[in-house]
This record gives C-alpha cells, sequence and structure tokens, in this order.
C-alpha cells in the first residue's frame, strides 16, 4: 500500500494515477493506430496483386480459348530427348 508523503494529498495521488493510467492508454491506441495502418497498407498491395492476377488469368484463359477447342496432346511438349 502507498503511503502518502505529507505533501502529498490522496486527490494528488489518485490524480498522478489517472494520469499515468492515460499516459499508458494513449501510447496503447498509438501501437494500434500504426498496427491498424501497416494492415491496411498489407490489404491495399494484396488487392493489387489479386486484381492482377485476375488480369493475367483472363488474358491466360482467352490464349487458351484463341488456340482451338482441341484438347492437346501433352506428348507434343516434349523435348526431343525423350
Amino acid at each position: 500500500m502507498l503511503m502518502n508523503t505529507p505533501s502529498e494529498s490522496p486527490t494528488d495521488h489518485s490524480a498522478a494515477r489517472t494520469d499515468a493510467r492515460l499516459t499508458e492508454l494513449e501510447i496503447k491506441v498509438s501501437y494500434a493506430e500504426d498496427t491498424l495502418d501497416q494492415l491496411d497498407q498489407t490489404i491495399i498491395r494484396q488487392q493489387a496483386q489479386i486484381e492482377l492476377l485476375l488480369r493475367e488469368l483472363t488474358l491466360l484463359r482467352q490464349q487458351q480459348g484463341s488456340e482451338g477447342s482441341a484438347p492437346r496432346n501433352l506428348r507434343d511438349d516434349l523435348p526431343p530427348h525423350y
């Protein structure tokens, strides 16, 4: 139990504890905001990557469709040494 010094009243001690708690909460909020900003940037980057991959997939599907509808024989793609 903390003892109050003669010059410190219980109200002063309570105000000091409140200030300390507020400071601690402000620090935690600051860290939480930083983490949230980092997560937002990660989501933005991932969304851009997803959009790029979807465009590439669309192009690949279009290329595959333009090559004709006949199924390809995988043996045609083997290198000559097989």
